[in-house]
């Protein structure tokens, strides 16, 4: 029988972010895939690229964190597989929604594809913002004491999520906007975000082992 895209996906790509840092496992991925599709509803667009976008949107994280998105888009396009069910065209696609999939990237997403993937990445749930980054902390930073990791928490939390940070909304039916203000809300009630750092620390050190 021949193989399924959603088959091939879940048995080749999503197992691949077992290797990552706690904040973009398969959990992580599952999460996008899930959202990623919930918004395909509102738009004529096909849910097969979507859904692969979605899939394979970090992938690039195994070669380097600070190009990862650029790296997804080049493992899309070199991945031959995907040419049982895709033209060359839609590969393109797919490539370019996961390269511009980023909140720091410097430009709007090419196509609404690009758009709807951005958007499901956000995932602006408060708690769990603030847990994935003491995480991507712990993984990255090793060196940071305790007030360390709670001075790159805040500084995190403004640049990005903060009024004027670099982080940008693009589908108006995601639910992102109620959670970007209930972050906003506690980025700026600094004992309620210190509460919430404490609560992600201690699961962190606990899940490390430490």
């Amino acid at each position: 029988m021949e193989k399924t895209l959603k088959e091939y996906i879940e048995g080749r790509i999503i197992p691949m972010y077992d290797g990552f840092d706690a904040g973009h496992g398969r959990e992580h991925v599952n999460a996008v895939v899930t959202e990623a599709l919930r918004l395909a509803g509102f738009y004529d667009v096909d849910e097969d690229m979507v859904y692969t976008a979605a899939a394979y949107h970090d992938t690039g994280l195994c070669v380097d964190r600070k190009t990862h998105h650029l790296e997804s888009g080049r493992i899309i396009r070199e991945d031959r597989e995907l040419g049982r069910w895709f033209t060359r065209e839609q590969i393109e696609v797919i490539a370019q929604a996961a390269e511009d999939h980023r909140a720091s990237s410097d430009h709007e997403p090419r196509t609404i594809y690009g758009k709807i993937i951005a958007e499901a990445d956000r995932q602006i749930i408060p708690e769990s913002i603030i847990l994935r980054t003491v995480q991507y902390g712990f993984k990255h930073y090793p060196e940071l004491d305790k007030e360390g990791h709670w001075r790159r928490t805040c500084e995190h939390m403004a640049e990005k999520y903060d009024e004027g940070g670099y982080l940008k909304l693009w589908i108006p039916e995601s639910r992102n906007a109620d959670g970007l203000a209930a972050l906003r809300a506690i980025i700026h009630d600094k004992s309620r975000l210190r509460a919430m750092f404490e609560a992600a620390y201690s699961n962190s050190v606990k899940s490390q082992g430490l």
